[in-house]
């Protein structure tokens, strides 16, 4: 069912382990599709020497170019984005493919429910400390942990692991590249399906990937996704986030329900209004 994308940027070490992980904890067999930014690292030949579908560019050309120019490759119904510091934990396919099965449409978005060590105030995240790169993973400790990690189905999925219909992938265009290198490129990617009239952004509280948190947005030059967000879409992120996607929230029924014509809805979009005039 799945077509697995993973973006690198000389991440060797974290990209072993996640493509290990797919290979050892998926229920499902799943076409794995890496797009190599540089490279120097050794990346691309280790690659090539595995067999992986792939593409690749000489420099970072970041999230958005990279993830549209991997997706042209897949070949399945569904394309999952992942990043290459990520674990994926025992069953994790599995439990989006009941999810999905579960759908009487081919327009959602789905995440898997991460966990991180370190607390970052995210809602849709189990925090706990099981290592902070491959070197320091505390793998056994965590599989033995894993059924104390799960959560409740949440509200609000955008961040990877994602799962998206790839007719909708291409439908609304992918990722957008004026967001590149990639921050908010998330955030603008589920609006673009909320206007192509998706209502389900839905967290899988027990399809579980161990995230090792930021190992490549560290690196860059970030772009001011915020304001880009704001004046695209004529919001700010929060607004979308709290009374739109309502992330965080437990998840009591499959879709959202519409946003809700209360004052604090209408106060934050004036801010909004308000803020984009300013900027």
């Amino acid at each position: 069912m799945f077509s697995i994308i993973i973006p690198t940027w000389n991440n060797l070490d974290f990209l072993k382990l996640c493509v290990e992980s797919i290979r050892k904890n998926s229920s499902l067999p799943a076409q794995i599709i890496v797009h190599v930014n540089d490279g120097s690292d050794g990346s691309l030949a280790w690659v090539k020497q595995e067999g992986l579908a792939h593409t690749h560019s000489p420099q970072n050309i970041g999230i958005c170019h990279a993830v549209n120019i991997a997706a042209t490759l897949a070949k399945h119904a569904y394309l999952v984005y992942l990043n290459d510091d990520m674990y994926c934990c025992p069953g994790w396919d599995r439990h989006l493919h009941d999810k999905i099965a579960a759908l009487d449409t081919d327009l959602f978005m789905l995440s898997g429910t991460m966990i991180e060590p370190a607390a970052s105030g995210n809602a849709c995240v189990s925090v706990a400390d099981y290592g902070r790169d491959p070197a320091s993973f505390d793998e056994q400790t965590l599989l033995a942990n894993l059924g104390m990690l799960t959560k409740r189905d949440w509200y609000g999925a955008t961040w990877p692991p994602t799962v998206v219909h790839r007719d909708w992938w291409f439908k609304v265009g992918g990722y957008s590249s004026e967001f590149s290198p990639g921050m908010s490129s998330d955030n603008d990617f589920s609006m673009k399906l909320w206007h192509a009239g998706c209502r389900i952004f839905l967290g899988v509280g027990n399809s579980l990937v161990y995230h090792f948190q930021s190992k490549t947005t560290g690196k860059i030059v970030k772009n001011d996704g915020g304001r880009q967000f704001l004046h695209k879409w004529g919001m700010r992120q929060s607004t979308f986030d709290r009374y739109y996607l309502r992330r965080g929230q437990v998840a009591t029924g499959i879709r959202l329900p519409e946003p809700e014509d209360s004052f604090e809805v209408r106060w934050s979009h004036w801010r909004s209004k308000l803020k984009r005039r300013l900027a």
